[in-house]
């Protein structure tokens, strides 16, 4: 008697139509995608808040959410686009780990303001002069973004590249 109890609740239970699944529409989407977004910018910048105490750096920064430190000041004008930038650097990422490095890859060269560069460093370039040494923190938002460079810059990662301006071209 119970096992025919059982199946027949069971039977009821399978034949119920399921409930419909409700809509969302695409303002919800849009609201939901928009709060996901401040949450992870509000975080990646209290991680660059925490790592600019942690180290004592007296940063300068600017609208886009770059930073830069110079570290010892170079000598000559200030670095314009078009010109052309080989630098020595070591590019880490937040935790402090190389990632790059001039001594393991070469010097780095970039023509200004011709996207050679991510947007982040081509932005403190143009803020640096010849022999300049200087720390740049560049948010994910200005650098690799959501991908990473799909080699060794894992996704929405923050990088602090220190460079040494070594020639400038015209």
């Amino acid at each position: 008697m119970i096992v025919v109890l059982a199946v027949g609740i069971l039977l009821q239970s399978c034949a119920e139509k399921p409930k419909e699944k409700q809509q969302v529409s695409d303002t919800q989407i849009k609201e939901s995608l928009e709060k996901a977004n401040r949450y992870l910018v509000n975080d990646e910048e209290e991680d660059i808040q925490n790592y600019i105490a942690r180290h004592q750096l007296d940063m300068v920064s600017t609208g886009t959410g770059m930073r830069y430190q110079i570290l010892q000041a170079g000598s000559g004008e200030q670095i314009k686009p078009g010109q052309t930038v080989t630098m020595e650097y070591v590019l880490n990422d937040i935790t402090g780990d190389i990632i790059y490095s001039s001594e393991n890859d070469g010097v780095m060269k970039a023509v200004v303001g011709c996207g050679d560069v991510v947007s982040g460093l081509d932005e403190a370039l143009r803020h640096l002069h010849l022999g300049d040494v200087a720390k740049v923190i560049v948010p994910s938002h200005l650098a690799y973004g959501l991908l990473g460079d799909q080699k060794d810059i894992p996704p929405r990662s923050t990088l602090i590249y220190t460079i040494k301006i070594i020639k400038v071209e015209i």
